[in-house]
């Protein structure tokens, strides 16, 4: 494999990023869009069905659930069958679910659309990211680099799901982000069948193809330590992913709320959201670096401290104190999602990765799917300061669990002749 085929290939993997955290985010800002509590203008939207935003958000639960569900058979069957070939089924599958959530006519369509959207889009996890760390030895900063994009799909959701309603209304939020995801699925094929062909050619010249990168070997742990390492991925893993996904999907109302002043329309909090998470997502880069240079302990902890401590101070804050606190928190939420990842692929062998990322994933946003109907609860009975408060809780229990970490063994062995 060529330079230039890598990097063609990893963009694809970071598009696939970008989409699948764009598509399955759409319906957060279209409930907050579309629910007669609303507090932001949208002119022209047409509010179709009389729910509130608490009753909206739980039809999102099987979308979550079905996220984590199906990584599982996802990770499983790429790693039996082809990866690059999962890949394709991704783009081109969540795209068309993304369409077809858009033709909803009931609330129980566009529920059954956000299932269809999540199902297909649990592909991409466990297998664009044991693509990712294919082959390399340094996993941190690539990881890093995907999860940028995968943090602008989630930057971007709400403020293009905002401004295409104001423009078009909510089912063309859904309809053309999905067709934009299966013309780059058309494109992925294409890709794959010039490397096809490619390999064909230096076949008939006599050489080997090469269209895996070499596998690295995992890091060598005792069966104690490996059981104690990933029993702590798996549960700050858990706890992580109900932060991030509490911060990403609620954040758009959490602006609606606490920017007095600041988002008094649609597409300011549109545009406030975006720019906090895109932002925000620049964090993975840093935590990126520092963990293929330094202590994974160290860094891991120091973030989950800083977590605690900023959803802490968020309680009662509005207006611009509000949003320089939701920057900070949201740096360091996004910092600590390629953590986990890294952990994985280092000790993980290449042969059951998929498998491995699958598992993580699973548990990740199961509890993501979990989390829908706790945003709806404790926004309707106690309102965001107790999300907060739970937030700064869980951040707590996942520094605990990190200090238990070992420390110099996780640490990227060094290539001979460095």
């Amino acid at each position: 494999m060529t330079e230039t085929q890598r990097r063609v290939d990893f963009l694809f993997l970071n598009l696939g990023h970008f989409f699948d955290h764009f598509l399955i985010l759409i319906y957060a800002t279209v409930a907050m869009a579309i629910a007669v509590d609303r507090q932001v203008d949208i002119p022209g939207l047409v509010v179709e069905w009389d729910m509130s935003y608490a009753d909206l958000v739980l039809f999102s639960t099987g979308g979550f659930v079905a996220f984590g569900l199906f990584s599982l058979p996802a990770g499983w069957l790429a790693d039996r069958w082809s990866r690059p070939g999962m890949i394709a089924v991704f783009f081109l599958g969540m795209g068309a679910a993304a369409m077809l959530t858009g033709l909803a006519q009931t609330p129980w369509q566009l529920g059954a659309g956000v299932l269809l959207i999540g199902t297909l889009g649990a592909i991409y996890h466990p297998v664009g990211l044991a693509m990712v760390v294919q082959g390399r030895r340094r996993t941190g900063v690539p990881l890093a680099v995907n999860g940028v994009f995968g943090n602008l799909g989630v930057a971007a959701a709400p403020l293009c799901t905002l401004l295409l309603i104001g423009e078009f209304g909510w089912r063309a939020a859904f309809f053309l982000p999905g067709a934009a995801a299966v013309l780059t699925g058309i494109a992925y094929v294409v890709w794959l069948r010039i490397g096809h062909a490619q390999d064909r050619r230096e076949l008939e010249a006599g050489r080997t193809p090469r269209r895996e990168p070499a596998h690295v070997p995992a890091l060598a742990l005792d069966k104690a330590l490996l059981i104690k390492v990933f029993a702590i991925i798996f549960f700050t893993a858990a706890i992580g992913s109900f932060i991030f996904q509490s911060t990403t999907f609620a954040l758009p109302k959490i602006f609606d709320e606490r920017l007095a002043g600041l988002a008094t329309s649609g597409k300011a909090v549109g545009w406030w959201s975006f720019a906090v998470l895109a932002s925000a997502s620049l964090a993975q880069i840093v935590v990126g670096w520092l963990v293929d240079n330094h202590s994974v302990r160290v860094v891991f902890a120091t973030i989950a401290a800083i977590q605690a401590a900023t959803f802490f101070a968020m309680l009662n804050l509005s207006g611009g104190a509000a949003l320089i606190v939701s920057v900070a928190f949201m740096l360091v939420v996004f910092g600590q999602v390629p953590i986990n990842d890294v952990l994985i692929g280092r000790i993980a062998r290449s042969e059951w990765r998929s498998r491995a990322y699958a598992l993580r994933y699973v548990l990740s946003f199961v509890v993501m799917a979990t989390t829908i109907p706790t945003i709806a609860a404790v926004h309707a009975n106690w309102g965001f300061s107790a999300l907060f408060l739970i937030m700064a809780i869980g951040a707590g229990l996942i520094f605990l669990a990190v200090v238990q970490l070992p420390g110099t063994r996780l640490r990227v062995a060094p290539a001979a002749g460095e």
